[in-house]
């Protein structure tokens, strides 16, 4: 029997990508006006998320009915893109094949990779900008032998900006973990933290040889702009 860990490692940088069929994998927050989450949060849980469809036996599986599309999408840029919801647009966003995530506060639904211009109408009418969120309470230390997710301390982006990229890390990470790492991190729920590093530790994180995004520069920032080093245990020297 194929374990759900057993896919190979996919080239993230092939020299063509561009040239291949571009897909988007659509990640959905829900932002209420009363009870919107912590920044924080909603980063970690945006995170879990990708790692959660990418662990999904409909994607890990040799047979699995979202399989042929993940791979489409890993095969060119592993673009993500968050929009908001509330009320009733959260409602419909629930109706369409995916998986939510959550966390102490943060709800986050992850859809299955959609063609660039082939959003479903209920997602494509989504608003991208408005997704600035502010601590909801105060952020403490990672827990000892959790993943973390590095932020760059000199960029400034969005709130859904920032969800894309911690769930840029994680997939790398993702992708460099054996087999035994993938289930016990998958055991765990995924657990991780997003924390901003200090200037000083920014620097040896960047030149640790961990996975570390490097923006496209389609929003926000400058392309090649190294925004999130993913610091998983298994992956230090």
């Amino acid at each position: 029997m194929t374990s759900p860990f057993d896919t190979p490692v996919p080239d993230p940088t092939p020299e063509d990508r561009d040239a291949r069929p571009q897909y988007v994998l659509p990640l959905v927050v829900r932002l209420e006006r009363a009870t919107p989450p912590g920044r924080t949060d909603a980063l970690e849980t945006s995170a879990r998320a990708v790692l959660t469809l990418l662990a999904d036996p409909r994607v890990a599986g040799a047979e699995g009915e979202w399989a042929e599309r993940v791979a489409a999408w890993e095969d060119a840029r592993i673009r993500k893109v968050v929009r908001r919801a509330r009320g009733g647009e959260w409602r419909r966003a629930g109706e369409l094949p995916g998986i939510t995530v959550t966390g102490r506060e943060a709800e986050v639904r992850v859809f299955p990779p959609v063609p660039l211009d082939g959003w479903p109408k209920d997602l494509a009418k989504l608003q991208v900008s408005g997704t600035d969120l502010e601590e909801g309470a105060p952020v403490d230390a990672p827990a000892p032998g959790v993943p973390v997710l590095w932020l760059n301390p000199e960029l400034e982006m969005s709130a859904g900006k920032t969800m894309a990229q911690t769930g840029h890390a994680a997939q790398l990470a993702w992708w460099r973990l054996d087999e035994a790492h993938r289930k016990e991190w998958a055991d765990s729920g995924f657990a991780l933290a997003v924390r901003t590093a200090t200037p000083e530790a920014w620097a040896e994180l960047v030149a640790g040889g961990l996975p570390l995004v490097q923006d496209a520069g389609f929003t926000e920032i400058a392309p090649g702009s190294c925004t999130v080093v993913a610091d998983h245990p298994a992956l230090r020297g």
